[in-house]
């Protein structure tokens, strides 16, 4: 038998071991001084806490919050902080960090479930788990504020009157699903400024998608059925309602009404194909979501089914964050506490293994579901093939998930390889102007990572000094204020916001301006490199690359670190030339008027009504601004004396 070499441990067991007791002597070797100047500010925090159940929050030196969580007796849960030697190394690390607390008292520990989950989808601490994709999820909103309600897509805050019916796993799942609702019930989904103001029906009522509610065509009392039978079908009742439209149809056919009948037969075709595009089979099961939980390679997915009334409404997998060294069920308590926060619970919930915190977590949704709601793990039956469809979905996903990010890891290694990189950039920035002949100028930023593009940290810049056409003066602005923003705020990169490559559209005019800037703020290590289209505008791949020393490098047309660049750069056109029509668009309809300070809407009108146009408000004088109605004599001279400062 082969012997390990001295002090390797002879299985993966003991090595992992190994390395963790190694890992804690460096913590309570090298980083003691940390540990203990957290442990007196998590004590001095103790001495003022009460046996009562709320959320703490751990912060740095700076202030940035580093974890959160709830407890149930605030003063022993945090105590546990200040007995180094039972932490986790993750948790060491944690307590190494911590400088001070914020605490917040609740009447329960469901209800600091709760919070708990608000403050850590608000922080994004990086000792959490984290809940990634955290976009808003569509729902499906039938208004009941106009005597002949819409149907739309809706995001955000549910505020408006009607019955919301999510959520839906994406965007196009809501598409699909309301073009199939337009064809059953010939509902309007136009808004009420365009309802209003038709005058014949529109294209949705020549291919039968709307019964033109705008002009006539319907009553409310017929159109008020339409919409009783939409909540019914939305609300889980559809064999109901589809055995109403078969008599009608029966109906028809006998009266021969066959216009009537063939008009019936396509709503019944609707039902049949929102029915029938369902991925499961979750028939009887009323409304709950299933989720399931993979590990792989220390990355976690978790699949989620959303079922309503019975119907499948879309199905997504989610990849939590910081999930080291936790418990998959802890993991997956934390993920489910921050989903809920914005999404509102059905009664029932369905998961792959037992929650810790199962009957706490259900006592937190009892509000948001507007009655009691009940976690369980399905053993046998119809249920437990839903789980065990959701796990292999969640496994399936979580391959998918690994081989992608192999290969961008890939990607990410050749990028860094050709642009001379000392690391494999983690922080990719990319910056490009939009103007037309130096109006509406504006710069945008976009960021990428080692998981995609980061959408929540794009960022635009108007441009303020540099208004002529000038797109080297542009970009110079641009970076100026960018970076000199980033040396006032993380002169020492702590915070994880310096990025490891700017790439500029442009070639060696905008590299020049941004070396320029850069030099001028005493920044020496920033690597910059310029994307140049080719000779042809890139129709033919032909990028040349401009580094700062006056290098330039090009890749083959096939090569896959070629095609992520362009597609870096691509990203950044659409987000630039995008914010630019939406500044150009409010530009268009702005008043000169607006500029005039203590001029509200109503003067504006007024003003408008009486001259006509802002340019006759301009050309009048003192006497004749005056006689405007609602404008007094001191409002009249504030606008003489904006428009002739010197009079």
């Amino acid at each position: 038998m082969a012997r390990s070499p001295a002090g390797t441990p002879p299985n993966p067991q003991g090595a992992e071991r190994f390395l963790e007791q190694a890992q804690a002597a460096t913590v309570r070797g090298t980083e003691q001084p940390d540990i203990d100047k957290g442990v007196a500010a998590i004590r001095e925090t103790l001495q003022t806490l009460p046996a009562r159940p709320g959320v703490y929050r751990m912060q740095d030196a700076r202030g940035d919050v580093l974890y959160v969580g709830k407890a149930r007796v605030l003063r022993n849960r945090v105590a546990n902080y200040t007995q180094v030697d039972r932490l986790p190394l993750r948790l060491r690390r944690m307590v190494s960090q911590t400088r001070g607390m914020t605490i917040v008292t609740t009447n329960s520990e469901a209800e600091a479930l709760l919070l708990e989950a608000q403050l850590i989808k608000r922080y994004r601490p990086p000792y959490n788990v984290l809940l990634r994709d955290d976009k808003s999820f569509p729902f499906i909103l039938l208004r009941s504020d106009h005597e002949f309600p819409r149907i739309t897509k809706h995001r955000g805050a549910r505020r408006a009157a009607g019955n919301y019916y999510g959520p839906f796993a994406s965007a196009g799942s809501v598409n699909t699903t309301i073009n199939a609702l337009q064809k059953l019930f010939l509902l309007r989904s136009c808004t009420d400024s365009f309802f209003a103001r038709r005058d014949r029906p529109c294209l949705l009522y020549q291919i039968k998608r709307c019964s033109a509610p705008c002009v006539g065509r319907i009553d409310p009392a017929a159109y008020g059925e339409l919409v009783a039978e939409a909540r019914d079908f939305l609300g889980g009742r559809s064999q109901a309602v589809q055995r109403k439209i078969e008599a009608q149809m029966a109906e028809a056919a006998e009266a021969l009404d066959f216009e009537r009948a063939a008009m019936l037969r396509d709503r019944l075709r609707a039902a049949t194909f929102i029915q029938g595009s369902q991925a499961i089979n979750a028939q009887g099961l009323g409304n709950a979501d299933i989720f399931a939980m993979a590990s792989k390679g220390g990355q976690i997915a978790v699949q989620a089914f959303f079922i309503r009334g019975g119907q499948n409404w879309g199905h997504r997998a989610f990849f939590p964050t910081h999930t080291e060294g936790l418990d998959e069920a802890e993991v997956l308590t934390s993920f489910l506490a921050q989903f809920y926060e914005e999404v509102p619970p059905p009664r029932c919930v369905l998961v792959d293994r037992a929650l810790p915190e199962g009957e706490l977590l259900a006592e937190a949704l009892r509000e948001g579901a507007g009655g009691k709601v009940e976690i369980s793990v399905p053993q046998r039956g119809d249920r437990r093939r839903l789980i065990e469809q959701a796990v292999r979905n969640a496994a399936e996903a979580l391959d998918r998930r690994l081989a992608e990010s192999g290969t961008k890891a890939r990607t990410l290694r050749e990028v860094a390889e050709f642009f001379e990189l000392a690391e494999v950039p983690q922080r990719i920035e990319v910056y490009d102007n939009s103007h037309i002949q130096g109006t509406n100028a504006l710069g945008a930023m976009v960021v990428a990572g080692p998981e995609g593009f980061l959408k929540n940290q794009y960022r635009k810049f108007n441009i303020k000094a540099a208004q002529t056409n000038d797109d080297f003066a542009m970009m110079r602005e641009v970076m100026a204020r960018r970076f000199g923003r980033a040396l006032a705020e993380d002169p020492d990169r702590e915070a994880g916001t310096w990025p490891d490559l700017v790439l500029i559209d442009g070639g060696k005019g905008q590299m020049s301006a941004v070396k320029e800037v850069v030099e001028e703020l005493g920044i020496e290590d920033l690597p910059l490199i310029a994307i140049a289209k080719g000779p042809h505008h890139g129709r033919e791949g032909r990028e040349v690359f401009h580094f700062p020393d006056g290098r330039e490098k090009t890749l083959p047309v096939n090569s896959p670190v070629l095609f992520h660049l362009q597609r870096l750069r691509d990203e950044v056109h659409r987000y630039a030339i995008g914010a630019h029509r939406e500044k150009r668009s409010r530009a268009i309809v702005a008043s000169p008027l607006d500029e005039i300070p203590g001029i509200g809407p109503a003067r504006k009108r007024a003003l408008l009504l009486h001259f006509g146009t802002a340019g006759k408000v301009r050309a009048a004088s003192l006497d004749d601004l005056q006689c405007a109605p609602g404008v007094s004599a001191a409002v009249a001279r504030t606008i003489y004396d904006f428009y002739h400062p010197g009079g």
